[in-house]
């Protein structure tokens, strides 16, 4: 028996068993009237389920397990939760298991039962020895389901995304502004510095920066200041010029200490990357919108308004800088590159467009979201190269954002039946 639980809760929610002279396992009739709805969260496996035992009907819940005695040893007998349940589906009953009332449950044995195609299914188109369980038989999935399959994992990774940034509107109190600001510097961390960023962001007001944007040189000093990256002694004039700023800003503010380096990844990092050079692109980003939520919401629209908005050049000292005190040879930063445009668009500008039409209940930000997606071309990755390597090739952002929420969410977890196109591969033809 080389099946996991998930099996056979597929097997139960699409009825891939004979159900003919069906009966629990103390030998009662049993007809199914309705599977129930699948359920992913807490409680029981299948919710609002009827039956019929004995010409009697019951209306209720179903679990299933491998084994009958996993009920104990999940501990559903003491959790009222379970009480509602009329069914227990399992493959083999290797122990009696009853409420917390002490009242015994109905178990339905599915040993035997299940149809012969499934089980070849399950064990041919399925290799959880893959980092892509599928991806052998990837290419025969109908395009179709492989599209609905995308458009729910990229819509779940757009609510996961959504879900962070209305939390930060919960902390700025309803402030989109702000909300937009602090989203900004998490989305400009990217992996490796995103939460230093954003803790950045929530110790200057962005009303401060707003009301000092026409000088660049004192939106670096509160920033660098702030971020603990300023050097404590420098031979070079522009340097001092912003420590000397930080001081009066700090003073002025009466703002405590910020962070410190140690809160920054830079080791492991292209210089392009370094923590330094995007909070000065930030600054450069800040100088030239006066209103950055106005700016993303109502007059950036398109791929090219983005461009304008967020491909800015930073300061001259940044142009030929990666950190403090090391110029560089060669140009280090004329403003973000394409690749990076196309990635602040995808992890700035949609969750914030997704989280206000959550917010206003709005589906037409949704429908945006998708729109412009798929405008931008597809990223390129280790997750999208295997996704390529099966037969499915990403053409827009649309779809490799969509593959990336596969793969984290379903193919690395290995939840693969919760997946359409795994259902689709299991299919049975007896239904």
């Amino acid at each position: 028996m080389n099946f996991r639980e998930d099996f056979l809760q597929l097997v139960w929610k699409y009825q891939y068993f004979d159900r003919k002279g069906l009966q629990t396992s103390k030998g009662q009739s049993l007809q199914i009237l309705n599977a129930g709805i699948h359920n992913h969260g807490e409680g029981p496996d299948f919710r609002e389920a009827s039956i019929m035992l004995d010409g009697v009907n019951f209306h209720g819940h179903v679990e299933v397990h491998r084994f009958a005695s996993e009920w104990k040893q999940h501990a559903h007998e003491g959790d009222p939760a379970y009480n509602s349940v009329i069914l227990h589906v399992v493959w083999k009953e290797d122990k009696e298991v009853f409420r917390k009332d002490g009242t015994p449950i109905p178990t339905l044995e599915l040993e035997g039962r299940i149809f012969l195609d499934i089980w070849r299914n399950y064990e041919r188109l399925l290799d959880y020895n893959q980092d892509l369980p599928c991806a052998h038989a990837l290419a025969k999935v109908p395009e179709i389901i492989r599209f609905s399959a995308l458009e729910k994992a990229l819509v779940e990774r757009l609510q996961e995304k959504s879900g962070l940034l209305l939390q930060i509107l919960e902390e700025t109190n309803g402030d989109w502004e702000e909300t937009a600001y602090r989203w900004l510097f998490h989305s400009f961390g990217f992996k490796t510095n995103s939460q230093p960023m954003q803790d950045l962001a929530s110790l200057i007001p962005y009303k401060i920066l707003q009301k000092h944007r026409s000088q660049i040189s004192a939106l670096e000093a509160m920033l660098f200041g702030q971020a603990g990256l300023l050097p404590s002694e420098t031979d070079e004039p522009y340097v001092q010029h912003l420590i000397r700023e930080h001081d009066f800003y700090q003073k002025k503010f009466a703002w405590d200490q910020g962070l410190k380096r140690q809160h920054w990844n830079f080791k492991g990092v292209r210089p392009s990357n370094f923590p330094t050079l995007r909070i000065a692109q930030l600054a450069a980003i800040l100088a030239q919108a006066p209103n950055l939520f106005q700016a993303v919401m109502q007059d950036s629209r398109d791929f090219s308004s983005f461009k304008k908005l967020l491909q800015v050049k930073p300061s001259d000292y940044w142009q030929f800088h990666y950190s403090f005190g090391k110029p560089s040879e060669k140009s280090a930063s004329r403003g973000i590159s394409g690749t990076v445009l196309q990635l602040l668009i995808i992890n700035f500008v949609m969750p914030l467009w997704f989280a206000y039409g959550r917010y206003f209940e709005n589906p037409e930000w949704k429908e945006r979201c998708f729109d412009l997606l798929q405008e931008i071309p597809a990223e390129s990755n280790f997750i999208i190269r295997k996704f390529g390597e099966a037969g499915w090739k990403a053409e827009n952002a649309f779809d490799s954002q969509g593959m990336i929420g596969l793969y984290r969410s379903y193919c690395i977890p290995k939840k693969c039946l919760q997946c359409k196109i795994a259902q689709s591969l299991l299919k049975s033809e007896n239904k």
